[in-house]
């Protein structure tokens, strides 16, 4: 996960439509099920999954907590950390 990037699709979000994300990741979801698929693209179609999902979660915050995309993006990158060491 990169965080300029998370920000770059929560602010595409705000901007636009959650759905265009939500779209794509469905079409992306169904890719990874092609047996032809390299590792390598899995891994780059992975790693554009798990930054969609964190915009995702990062604009769930600024709109339930009311906090800013700053802070939001934060807690978010914090929580994974989080999961990641324990």
């Amino acid at each position: 996960m990169r965080l300029p990037v998370i920000k770059h699709l929560s602010t595409f979000i705000e901007e636009n439509d959650e759905d265009f994300l939500n779209e794509t990741i469905e079409t992306l979801e169904n890719l990874t099920e092609l047996s032809s698929m390299k590792d390598e693209e899995l891994d780059v179609i992975g790693e554009l999954l798990s930054n969609m999902y964190g915009a995702i979660e990062v604009n769930k915050m600024i709109r339930e907590e009311g906090v800013s995309q700053k802070e939001a993006a934060n807690k978010f990158m914090k929580r994974v950390t989080g999961s990641i060491d324990t």
